[in-house]
């Protein structure tokens, strides 16, 4: 054996074994902060529990319209009626969970078999786009290409009452953070009460007694199988995509689908 191989073979364990220490000094502290991070958004979270018996005064989705139009120069506008759910339609109640939540009775929160279908079908598109721009490897659409069908009506709550629109691993994380204590400390009547009171229905409309009085004339106790479809038809994206005023046509399609999915909801105790 040459000095040189003699060098390399004494040396070479310990060169090992300082790289696994250096490894293993590293995965502590990407371990520690994570830890860290996780515990910083644990304390730092709302105080769901407070909803049991108190209704938001406002929400982050109405506090982000009134700063965009204060940014653009108008006055912010604000609709909203709180009613107790036993005052808000049957039909639209079991209309909601047909657009939004087949699976809102019997999930924990997180329905993972939609996540997977949007999944699949994001995949699918994505896989297409690619073969109509010449490549063989679509990889992964960005999050908010399947985001939509993925979120069950306590993520939606969750997202409106205390977080940004914006579109980003962190902001879903703390999502559903949020969620899973809501699903903790909330029945679902109780979510669905919530989620039927704060969610937008056009500019500066919220909540379901508001969007009766503005689309239909009516209190939302009153409203039937059609008028409550409509509403729920809206619910995605109520001021462009689903805005009966811009695509009468577009907000027809999806009321006729609700109206044929409505039968074979499952409701959660107490609800309609």
């Amino acid at each position: 054996m040459t000095w040189s191989a003699s060098f390399t073979a004494r040396h070479f364990p310990l060169n090992l074994s300082l790289m696994f220490r250096v490894i293993r000094y590293i995965f502590y502290a990407f371990s520690g902060i994570l830890l860290g991070g996780l515990i910083f958004e644990a304390t730092t979270l709302p105080h769901v529990a407070a909803l049991q018996s108190e209704n938001p005064a406002t929400t982050s989705m109405i506090e982000t319209r009134i700063r965009e139009a204060q940014r653009n120069g108008v006055q912010p506008k604000r609709m909203q009626i709180w009613v107790p759910l036993e005052k808000i339609s049957p039909q639209l109640q079991r209309a909601a969970l047909a657009g939004e939540d087949t699976n809102f009775a019997t999930h924990h929160g997180f329905d993972y078999e939609a996540i997977q279908r949007a999944w699949d079908q994001a995949q699918k598109e994505a896989d297409k786009e690619a073969k109509q721009e010449g490549e063989n490897d679509s990889w992964l659409p960005n999050l908010p290409d399947f985001k939509r069908g993925a979120s069950t009506i306590s993520q939606q709550l969750a997202k409106n009452l205390y977080l940004s629109s914006e579109r980003s691993f962190m902001r879903k994380g703390q999502e559903a953070m949020i969620t899973y204590f809501m699903e903790r400390n909330l029945t679902k009547r109780r979510i669905l009460e919530l989620y039927l009171n704060v969610i937008e229905w056009g500019d500066g409309i919220y909540g379901a007694e508001a969007a009766s009085q503005y689309y239909f004339h009516k209190p939302a106790a009153g409203l039937n199988a059609r008028e409550a479809a409509f509403l729920s038809a809206m619910i995605p994206n109520p001021r462009t995509v689903f805005n009966p005023q811009i695509d009468p046509k577009r907000v027809a399609r999806r009321q006729r689908i609700i109206l044929k999915l409505m039968p074979g909801v499952k409701m959660p105790p107490g609800t309609g």
